[in-house]
């Protein structure tokens, strides 16, 4: 790894804790400053590392889902522009899902898919989606059809991510399966705070949560390209 691409993950590491200080020390009009800088930190330090690869779909995918966290980032500093952020997750959950998908070995046919092991492997997830989902529900108003829609295609995200196990190199299965795991965290905690009951310390639990996923995700992406094959 080249120094100065360590640069760059010194800046989403910086960026990161001031952020989270705001958070404690209740100066949210300063994370205007702060949080824009946590997702180009790892935009820059992606972008530098993959240049021999850029125009893969996998670079190209892992960028599109960057830059929309990071347009949704910024939207979500506004309560009035929550579903704008929303909608900017959304897409960076499908760029993501497509991101994993190519970075693993060839995909199996439908035909040989097994849906049912699939499903029971996944149970856990859904099962913590439908109670968050029951939770929030009552208070969801005019949100519910999009929160339904964004349930989906993150739990799509965390299926796709753990569908990786046995298909790509175990340092890139873990690092991006627990990142997934920790965004799905990361949302359900700004569901239930805010659509349920208010959490104490919520924010300081969605960003923890927030960042440490996304530098799992890029860290296995990482460790993917560095070592495609299996052992």
């Amino acid at each position: 790894m080249k120094r100065k691409n360590i640069l760059w993950l010194y800046l989403f590491l910086f960026a990161s804790l001031t952020d989270i200080a705001f958070m404690l020390e209740q100066k949210n009009e300063l994370r205007i400053f702060s949080k824009p800088l946590i997702i180009l930190g790892l935009v820059a330090y992606f972008y530098q590392i993959t240049r021999p690869i850029s125009s893969t779909l996998l670079v190209k995918s892992i960028l599109g889902a960057l830059i929309f966290s990071w347009i949704g980032d910024i939207l979500l500093l506004w309560d009035s522009l929550f579903i704008y952020g929303l909608g900017a997750f959304l897409m960076a959950h499908i760029c993501y899902i497509i991101g994993f998908r190519v970075a693993q070995k060839a995909q199996e046919t439908p035909l040989k898919v097994n849906f049912i092991k699939t499903f029971f492997y996944n149970l856990p997830v859904y099962f913590i989606a439908a109670f968050v989902f029951y939770l929030t529900n009552p208070n969801l108003g005019a949100m519910k059809i999009p929160v339904i829609i964004y349930i989906l295609v993150i739990l799509s995200m965390v299926s796709v991510a753990r569908e990786r196990f046995g298909k790509c190199n175990p340092a890139s299965f873990w690092q991006v399966f627990i990142g997934a795991s920790l965004f799905f965290i990361s949302d359900a905690t700004i569901a239930l705070d805010k659509f349920y009951y208010p959490i104490p310390d919520a924010g300081i639990i969605i960003m923890g949560t927030y960042v440490i996923a996304q530098l799992m995700i890029v860290m296995g992406i990482r460790s993917h390209i560095l070592q495609p094959t299996l052992k």
